[in-house]
């Protein structure tokens, strides 16, 4: 038996998930555990800002980049004590990184990710793996999403088909063939998860996030400006696809509300946002209408009651729950996936899927970063 840690910092830019697992000799996934580690407020706000305004200092830019770094070897580390393990336990770490900036699209397509993973390594005595998406997208693929993958390793079943929903800063949907159907996994992008409706609470009511939608609840869904944030090429576009904060963020948003023209209420726009990220994934998910009778959500969106009540009330044929029914909980299945990429990397296997991401063939993801 071997441990693997995983750690993930998504786009919503709520803390650092460190998760523990396990890998046995075939290769058979377990969870251990699992903790968040805030970001400190002075980095948090240079994190925000190199992602927002998308203007680089590089002084500023690889400061944060080892800052990061050093916090990621950090939160690492105290898992490590809660544990009661120690660096010669653990056969290696994963590190998404956190992303400032993802076109996979153009003459040079690249996807940019920092948290120094020298530092890292440097830091905790364990070997790191990190630079996960720039190889697929060098393959011709799309550097995302790649988590469609571990999706399939765990979640996949022998007698039915599954969807499995991630709704993080962005969301993306895998749909899971069972292991009798002969069809491919299909994953992309929906669209915007938590962005936008984190982005609204921070600046209206000065908070993280909107604790489980209930400011949305007591607000009503405005239709004119719901049909302008949907009349975006993005959601027409076909997979395979992928987008971040880029594309969908502050800017984006002043956009619509500026050419919508409409007095509205903060609570009707937070709603119309609620009902944004619902219909793009349920759009999706009614494409391919046979795919499962059940949604499974993990993500920081599992937690947005009000959200997943709208997934079902458009989702009426099909019942909406989180991956905690089928054996992950769904504030770790993001970690969990770059302590299983980690794993494929050292073991010199395949991370990608050439279906999901369109790259040319499979290809062994990340560079490795000894102790």
């Amino acid at each position: 038996m071997s441990y693997y840690i995983g750690v993930m910092s998504g786009t919503s830019l709520d803390g650092i998930d460190v998760a523990l697992t396990t890998f046995d000799q075939s290769g058979t996934f377990q969870f251990v555990t699992a903790q968040t580690f805030p970001f400190p407020e002075q980095l948090l706000v240079k994190l925000q800002q190199l992602i927002s305004t998308q203007q680089y200092d590089l002084q500023q830019l690889g400061e944060v980049n080892v800052a990061l770094g050093q916090l990621i070897a950090q939160s690492v580390n105290q898992l490590l004590t809660t544990a009661q393990l120690t660096a010669k336990d653990i056969a290696a770490i994963g590190s998404h990184g956190q992303t400032l900036f993802h076109s996979p699209e153009g003459s040079y397509p690249f996807s940019l990710q920092i948290g120094d993973a020298n530092t890292i390594a440097e830091h905790t005595g364990i070997t790191t793996v990190a630079d996960f998406r720039q190889r697929d997208i060098a393959a011709g693929g799309q550097g995302a999403p790649l988590v469609p993958a571990f999706h399939q390793a765990l979640f996949n079943s022998a007698t039915e088909d599954r969807v499995i929903v991630n709704i993080g800063g962005i969301s993306n949907l895998t749909l899971l063939p069972s292991s009798t159907n002969n069809d491919s996994v299909i994953g992309f992008d929906t669209g915007p998860g938590n962005v936008l409706l984190d982005y609204w609470t921070q600046l209206q009511l000065k908070q993280p996030y909107d604790q489980a939608g209930k400011w949305a609840a007591s607000g009503q869904c405005n239709k004119q400006l719901l049909t302008q944030l949907l009349n975006d090429p993005y959601f027409k576009q076909a997979a395979p696809k992928s987008t971040g904060r880029e594309l969908f963020n502050q800017t984006w948003l002043e956009t619509k509300l500026t050419s919508c023209q409409q007095d509205l209420s903060p609570a009707d726009i937070q709603a119309t946002l609620v009902e944004l990220t619902a219909q793009t994934i349920a759009d999706d998910i009614k494409i391919y209408p046979h795919s499962s009778s059940t949604v499974f959500i993990c993500g920081g969106g599992a937690h947005n009651d009000y959200l997943l009540s709208r997934l079902q009330a458009l989702l009426t044929d099909k019942k909406v729950t989180t991956t905690e029914e089928i054996g992950l909980h769904p504030d770790w299945v993001e970690a969990c996936a770059f302590a299983w990429l980690a794993y494929r990397t050292l073991n010199k296997q395949s991370g990608n899927l050439p279906a999901v991401t369109g790259a040319k063939h499979p290809v062994v993801l990340g560079a490795i970063y000894p102790s």
